[in-house]
């Protein structure tokens, strides 16, 4: 049975404040433990020297973007309008990274304020080469290996998109000598998987890749660290992973003569024990002595869809009244959507099956409070699905206080672009 202690960071009393204070469901992310991540990830073993980019996909909070980024943190960004959101951030320009499967309109805007941009593919490469002749750039490769627990957490090996493959690198260097540009990032990501072997080997990929690109001085290795979420499991170990990346680059100095900077872009690892759901009880309800007892919360896939997509797992806790004790029973949390795949405890790995977890007897209005939702819930949701708004969001800073950091969306926000046609309006 999970315990409020499984959250990190937040105790009963705060919770019930919580909702008292800003309703439910509201995302709550931790200051101090934000700064721990951080630091964690500056720490990464690199023999000369390290960029760490927070791959802000993951919770784009402009709060939590200004934290990490006075920490020392650059920015990772997925699309054009990440950046334009990071730079009403504060982020500095020259601190951000765009790394996108499609390049924005306004690139050559981004180009000219010194927006660092990856070429993700052979196109994006002659895109680049045509508004910028002679421009430094990166190149993002797939190495040819992949790492995940699911496809759908593989974005490297011949099942994925992302990069360009490999055995084009003859192609890039066509491209390259067209318009006379400068390839000194290369950037490789494989996925969510965090096993140290695996990251030596996809670094020695890479690295033979930056072998036959002489002006390269970066290599980027992407994110991917694994963090315990639930009870019992574990987290990566950066210095374990990262000991192999170091001594590849050490062994690259030596064979080729270049000291190769290192960056990485971790995302989950950063936050996603830093932020934490409140929610309420709505509902209670049972299919019979062989069917299941079902809790109903007013949160679900329009704040967190990690369950439905993936079966992933997050610490679940029902929080009583102060003062009062309460028993325990076998339970399924679903969320507030009129959707079957709204179930916030499917089985490990399968979205489909269903597990039950042990959970304080509740009642209609306790709190409920889901762990390890400050990445890929907020910024990764079915958003507006059955017309319910986005969630407020409250900083937890360093001396105990709270900050609102995003309102509620209203109903009005929500159809705010919307047009009725003329012949429609009799």
């Amino acid at each position: 049975m999970s315990t409020l202690r499984h959250l990190a960071f937040l105790k009963a009393e705060q919770v019930r404040e919580i909702q008292g204070e800003f309703g439910t469901p509201t995302f709550v992310y931790d200051q101090l433990l934000l700064e721990r991540q951080a630091q964690l990830a500056l720490g990464f073993p690199n023999p000369f020297g390290l960029t760490a980019r927070y791959a802000m996909k993951a919770c784009p909070s402009a709060a939590v973007l200004r934290i990490l980024h006075r920490q020392g943190l650059h920015i990772d960004a997925s699309s054009g309008f990440e950046v334009h959101r990071a730079l009403r951030a504060g982020i500095p320009p020259e601190h951000l990274l765009l790394t996108a499967q499609e390049l924005p309109g306004d690139l050559e805007r981004l180009l000219d304020l010194r927006v660092g941009v990856n070429a993700c593919s052979l196109h994006q490469l002659e895109q680049l080469g045509r508004l910028h002749p002679g421009r430094r750039v990166g190149i993002r490769m797939n190495p040819g290996l992949g790492s995940g627990h699911s496809n759908r957490t593989n974005v490297g090996g011949p099942s994925a998109s992302f990069g360009i493959w490999h055995t084009h690198l003859d192609q890039v260097l066509r491209v390259q000598a067209e318009y006379d540009l400068h390839i000194e990032l290369l950037h490789s990501h494989i996925g969510s998987g965090s096993d140290p072997e695996v990251w030596q080997r996809c670094a020695h990929l890479s690295l033979e890749i930056a072998a036959q690109l002489p002006e390269v001085t970066t290599v980027n290795l992407g994110g991917g660290f694994k963090v315990g979420r639930m009870p019992g499991e574990s987290a990566t170990d950066l210095h374990r992973a990262g000991a192999p990346i170091a001594a590849e680059l050490e062994r690259f100095e030596r064979d080729c003569g270049r000291a190769l900077k290192l960056e990485i872009e971790p995302g989950t690892f950063l936050v996603a024990n830093a932020g934490a759901l409140v929610c309420s009880v709505a509902d209670i309800v049972d299919t019979g002595e062989e069917g299941y007892r079902f809790i109903k919360v007013d949160a679900g896939m329009t704040e967190m869809l990690r369950p439905s997509m993936y079966g992933a797992q997050h610490p679940i806790v029902v929080v009583p009244p102060a003062g009062i004790s309460r028993s325990q029973g076998d339970f399924l949390v679903v969320g507030h959507c009129c959707e079957s795949g709204d179930v916030l405890t499917p089985e490990p790995g399968n979205p489909e099956g269903l597990l039950v977890r042990t959970l304080y007897e509740p009642r209609v209005g306790d709190v409920v409070v889901i762990g390890g939702t400050g990445a890929y819930c907020a910024g990764m949701a079915a958003k507006n699905y059955n017309s319910f708004p986005e969630a407020t969001e409250v900083l937890l800073a360093a001396d105990g206080s709270h900050h609102l950091i995003r309102r509620r969306q209203t109903l009005d926000q929500i159809v705010a672009n919307e047009s009725i046609p003329a012949f429609l309006t009799d």
